[in-house]
């Protein structure tokens, strides 16, 4: 595949703020989903800076999503959590540092630890690795995110500004399940719960 210039990502990127944004002015999340996951497989299919192969464009078929089920949507607090910090090295953006700035609880699935980048622009990073992860017709192995809010990924706060929404439905699939040429940080220990999460992108297929 050839590599998207800087202004296909940058184009990529204001198309997915404009995604989110679109979804959190929805007020029925059913109807947000699904334009969510129309306009995503909208990108994935044709825009040049998709992870997908140009072969693998031509037999594109849709994104494999869960069907939506509200008991995986969460509007929590950002608990305390004990600092830490992060270092993802990566073959194309050197070391790519995070650090934990909270934790969030959410009922049935477990606990996760909220990370926030600690670079140029920082923004919050909230990956995900459940127990269907590498399983046939499971999630990806690696995990998925459900916000990365530097690249646009933002469900937003549901109360203005103290919460986070944490809406599992929307948990998508990184570049790198792709194509591994593409630099993903992975959920750590304290993104990965024993819990089934068969909503949001399963493993590509």
């Amino acid at each position: 595949m050839t590599a998207p210039t800087q202004l296909q990502v940058l184009d990529w990127r204001r198309r997915v703020r404009d995604l989110y944004e679109a979804v959190r002015n929805e007020s029925q999340a059913t109807v947000a989903h699904a334009i969510w996951c129309r306009r995503r497989d909208e990108l994935v299919a044709t825009h040049p800076a998709s992870p997908l192969s140009t072969d693998a464009r031509r037999d594109f078929a849709g994104l494999p999503v869960g069907a939506y089920d509200p008991a995986m949507r969460f509007v929590v607090e950002v608990e305390a959590a004990e600092p830490g910090r992060m270092e993802v090295p990566t073959g194309t953006d050197g070391v790519v540092p995070f650090e934990r700035m909270g934790r969030v609880s959410l009922d049935g699935v477990g606990r996760l630890d909220v990370w926030w980048l600690a670079s140029y622009g920082g923004g919050v990073f909230l990956p995900l690795r459940d127990a269907l992860a590498g399983r046939e017709g499971g999630t990806f192995g690696g995990g998925r995110y459900v916000l990365d809010t530097v690249k646009g990924a933002d469900l937003g706060s549901g109360d203005g500004g103290s919460r986070l929404v944490v809406d599992l439905n929307f948990a998508y699939n990184p570049s790198c399940a792709y194509d591994a040429a593409w630099a993903c940080p992975l959920p750590p220990a304290g993104n990965t719960v024993a819990t089934e999460v068969p909503v949001g992108e399963l493993a590509p297929r």
